[in-house]
């Protein structure tokens, strides 16, 4: 049984190592290097086999021969997803107030020093870094940097490893500082905003909101972005209470007043987040703004409605007007919200079928995906969708093979062996799901494959 959880680890099959270890295979199994193999999953930034490693008993704080702790080597990697997996439960009583103190020193020295210095400093290597920007998250949402010097590869998230390490040991860092770390990362897809944002929305109080939008005429403009994006943020994930009314009227109020395009842009998206009732007016006032960035963001403000709440004559018309845009983009997204309204159907799918002709795999896939999905089932869209399983690209064929199977088209069998042709399979994923249902269903697994 050993030699299988050895093997698991190794693969990445964080699905295998949790039967295994369910089923009694000792999570602090050796590997080959005799040191756990929780060490080895840190070292290949395997987060979800560490984490399952870790659940199911394998010890994060356990000594090693070098003096370190595979809890420590994670903080040491730079990547926040694998210290929250390490984390376990309870760390503020797991650790001593002195080890805990440690770790917060060590995510510190890191930032402080550099990735890149530090590096140097422990290989006594002096040439070339290599460096690549990677997902540091299962889900693909969070990017970070990856930097590799004479054998010693660490990400460089440490202030967001330094930003979980507080919260889990419940120190209150000012806000203030925490928005300046996002602010300090110009991606504002890496981690560390990401690891801002999330200890922020668990942080939710009066004193935290108000600190938070304090930000908004901050100098540094990365500060303001910072909080159109927690508000956006939170519209997604909080649940409805005076926190998101309160952020909701503020949003809104913001929008009324901002006169940049860059923020309008940011602060329209952050309304369409909330269910205020001065949604669509925010959006009838900006619908023939000057700035394309703006108009973009527009149609979100229209949505959603459906038959029981079709849009108003206003919305109508300036929908129809933003499916005439310039902006290909802009008029994709009128498509997104024209679709669910019978009276813009017929405008949306012609749209629609111009935008899945164009060579750009983006523009084809996301309008495929609305293309699929639109209540339209006339041959013309079919035939759209059928023409895309000639693309190469994961994403439009997983649309188009969705859209044929929720129409019954017997051409689902064809996107069925193209997707797994190219492994664009997608695991849990709806629409490889109803295209799988659909094979089943027709008795056609078997002959595929």
């Amino acid at each position: 049984m050993s030699r299988s959880l050895v093997d698991a680890v190794r693969a990445g099959d964080h699905l295998a190592v949790m039967t295994l270890v369910n089923d009694g295979a000792d999570p602090d199994t050796p590997g080959a290097d005799g040191l756990p193999l929780l060490c080895e999953a840190v070292a290949a930034f395997d987060s979800d086999v560490a984490g399952v490693l870790v659940e199911g008993g394998a010890d994060p704080d356990r000594a090693l021969p070098d003096g370190t702790t595979p809890f420590q080597r994670a903080v040491d990697s730079g990547s926040p997803t694998l210290v929250t997996a390490l984390l376990g439960r309870e760390p503020l009583l797991r650790l001593s107030d002195s080890a805990r103190q440690r770790l917060l020193g060590l995510a510190r020295d890191w930032h402080e020093t550099g990735v890149v210095q530090e590096l140097r400093r422990r290989t006594g290597a002096s040439g070339p870094v290599e460096t690549v920007r990677v997902t540091d998250d299962p889900d693909g949402f969070d990017h970070i940097l990856q930097h590799s010097l004479g054998g010693l590869t660490v990400r460089d998230g440490h202030l967001g490893v330094l930003t979980v390490l507080e919260w889990a040991f419940r120190v209150l860092t000012p806000v203030g500082e925490l928005i300046a770390r996002a602010a300090s990362q110009p991606d504002e897809d890496h981690t560390t905003w990401s690891q801002v944002l999330q200890v922020l929305h668990e942080r939710r109080s009066d004193e935290t909101l108000s600190a938070v939008v304090a930000h908004r005429h901050h100098p540094d403009p990365a500060h303001r972005r910072f909080v159109a994006e927690y508000l956006r943020f939170r519209g997604i994930v909080a649940e409805d209470s005076p926190y998101t009314r309160r952020e909701a009227d503020f949003v809104h109020v913001w929008a009324a007043e901002e006169t940049d395009p860059e923020m309008l842009e940011r602060v329209l998206r952050a309304l369409a987040e909330h269910d205020h009732p001065g949604r669509e007016a925010a959006g009838l006032r900006h619908a023939d703004h000057p700035d394309v960035r703006v108009r973009r963001a527009v149609p979100l403000l229209f949505a959603p409605f459906g038959a029981d709440a079709p849009p108003t004559p206003e919305v109508r018309q300036a929908l129809r007007a933003l499916l005439r845009d310039p902006d290909r983009w802009v008029r994709l997204g009128a498509c997104r919200v024209a679709v669910r309204d019978y009276g813009l159907l017929p405008e949306a799918v012609q749209e629609l079928l111009r935008l899945v002709g164009e060579p750009d795999p983006e523009m084809q896939g996301a309008a495929a995906s609305h293309l699929a999905s639109c209540p339209d089932r006339t041959p013309a869209v079919a035939g759209a969708l059928a023409a895309l399983l000639e693309s190469d690209d994961p994403v439009t064929l997983l649309e188009a093979g969705h859209g044929l199977a929720l129409r019954d088209d017997p051409r689902t069998a064809e996107a069925y062996r193209r997707i797994r042709s190219v492994g664009a399979v997608h695991e849990h994923d709806h629409r490889w799901d109803a295209i799988w249902e659909w094979t089943w269903d027709n008795g056609l697994i078997e002959h595929l494959g």
